[in-house]
């Protein structure tokens, strides 16, 4: 037990660099990002009165963020449009640039994913921006997406009677899918169903950040 003062030595140092290298040196260079505008002025500063990137979640898309979390969305879909060159993110359409430590700065949360069973979702709401298409899609995704594998969501849906006329709220499912509801009943989305979409249409990488511009992914 001679050496155990060496072996105590031993761990702490290690643990203590791991720290300082994944912990300390990250904050140093992350932790005081903010909010920016996609150009800079000569000194370096956002330019005043244009549009701060990224944008704080609102409304009920704040709320349809804690619904993309307990429907496990996370765990088949990441939300990282990785550089170009490392997979096929930009061939298939997925982001007009990589994303960057910035575009997480207001995630207290941030879901990256665990896997890629599903498309990457970081720039959805860019490139799907139809209502009617994530509704259909989250009650049965093989109503939009022949094929899919990803499991319906009807738990985020009321099917009823109609009653007198047809809600404006009904999706709008084709009437010889086999998942259109029976003659004389529609399909209403929850109000989970409405956040979760404004939270799917919230997610967007459209803009430039200094760090980052459109022109860098060729």
């Amino acid at each position: 037990m001679k050496n155990l003062p060496l072996l105590f030595l031993g761990i702490f140092f290690t643990l203590a660099f791991s720290w300082v290298g994944l912990v300390l040196t990250s904050h140093l260079n992350l932790g005081n990002l903010g909010p920016t505008t996609s150009s800079l002025d000569d000194e370096g500063n956002a330019l005043e009165g244009e549009q701060l990137y990224p944008i704080k979640l609102g409304g009920i898309a704040k709320t349809g963020k804690q619904i993309y979390i307990d429907q496990g969305c996370m765990y088949c879909h990441s939300q990282q449009v990785r550089p170009k060159g490392f997979g096929a993110d930009y061939e298939r359409g997925w982001g007009d640039r990589q994303t960057v430590a910035r575009d997480y700065i207001y995630q207290e949360r941030v879901l990256l994913g665990t896997m890629r069973t599903g498309p990457d979702l970081a720039n959805v709401g860019a490139r799907l921006s139809s209502v009617d298409w994530h509704m259909n899609h989250l009650y049965h995704p093989r109503i939009t997406s022949p094929g899919s594998i990803m499991p319906p969501y009807p738990h985020l849906f009321e099917v009823r009677k109609i009653e007198g006329y047809d809600s404006s709220e009904a999706l709008n499912i084709p009437e010889n899918s086999p998942y259109a509801p029976p003659d004389g009943y529609e399909v209403i989305p929850t109000d989970r169903a409405k956040a979760l979409v404004a939270y799917l249409l919230a997610l967007k990488v459209d803009y430039e950040l200094p760090e980052m511009k459109f022109s860098e992914i060729e």
